[in-house]
Formats: C-alpha cells, sequence, structure tokens
C-alpha cells in the first residue's frame, strides 16, 4: 500500500485549504499517481501548537509506477504547483503533501525516509488513515493503524463537516 498524506491551511488559487487538498489530488493524477481511495477530511490543530490556522488533514492510497524518490519528486511539484513556499519550518502552507509509506519498504537514511518517521505520532495522519485502512501495519512498528490511533493524546482533531 502507497500512502500520502494531504493537508493544508492556508488558501491557494484553488480556493479554500479543502478545495487546494482536493484540487492537489486531481494534479497528481496527471502526474503518473492513481488516487485509489481517500480518507475523510480533518480539522486538525498545528503541530507544534502556534497561533495559526488550523489545517485540513486527509490521507489518500495511491497507486503508481514511480519510485519512492519519483514519487516524492511528484509531490513537491504539485506543492509548489499550489504556491507551497518552504520558508519556516512546521509554517502555515498552502499545501503540504508527505509520503507516509511505500509498500512495506523502510529506509533510514537518503530520501524519502520509510515509512514518514513521524507518522505513529500524529493523530492528523492516523485518524484519517485508521479511517482508510484500519487493518494497515506499520511496517516498523507492526502495529495497525487502529492500534496506533487509539494510543494518541487528545491533539486537537475532528472530522470536518462533510
Amino acid at each position: 500500500m502507497i500512502l500520502i498524506g494531504v493537508g493544508a491551511n492556508l488558501p491557494s488559487a484553488a480556493g479554500s485549504p479543502r478545495q487546494t487538498c482536493e484540487a492537489a489530488l486531481a494534479h497528481l493524477g496527471r502526474l503518473g499517481v492513481v488516487i485509489a481511495a481517500r480518507s475523510p477530511w480533518y480539522e486538525t490543530a498545528p503541530v507544534p501548537v502556534s497561533d495559526q490556522p488550523w489545517f485540513v488533514n486527509g490521507v489518500a492510497r495511491v497507486e503508481t509506477r514511480l519510485s519512492p524518490a519519483g514519487l516524492l519528486a511528484a509531490l513537491h511539484l504539485t506543492e509548489a504547483a499550489f504556491g507551497r513556499l518552504r520558508t519556516v519550518t512546521n509554517g502555515a502552507r498552502t499545501l503540504d503533501l508527505d509520503l507516509l509509506a511505500y509498500r512495506d519498504e523502510t529506509r533510514t537514511s537518503g530520501a524519502p525516509l520509510l515509512p514518514h518517521p513521524r507518522l505513529h505520532e500524529r493523530a492528523f495522519v492516523l485518524f484519517p488513515l485508521r479511517d482508510l485502512a484500519p487493518a494497515w501495519r506499520h511496517p516498523v512498528l507492526g502495529e495497525t493503524a487502529e492500534n496506533l490511533a487509539a494510543r494518541l493524546p487528545e491533539q486537537g482533531i475532528r472530522r470536518a463537516p462533510v
């Protein structure tokens, strides 16, 4: 299973953060990345806590012939197409796309690191992932998305209205 995280907390030329996330998934299709399934959207507090706007977050299961590095490049191209500027770490952004997992591959050096090194700590990833694929197992920890999400402390997250 190949999984990507999708998030935004600033509007872009595509519209609201949610509209940007949806448009970004469509854009990936033009780069050889098929969106096979998507979680519900969540509204989430910024991590670390700050005064910036809340995020819209979700997780998508994708299919692609791209390598992990090629997929990461496609994610970065898509972020740039929607106005993402990498100026401040953990700052507000028009779009954030993360490669969370690429099948059962593990990489502890080079890019991309797999699975995403903080995936198991973040409600804004695990709650949507639990909805999308509750039985998915973290390739290093061996835990399911369901179990990992159940152990998280409250992190300011709620399902977005439909």
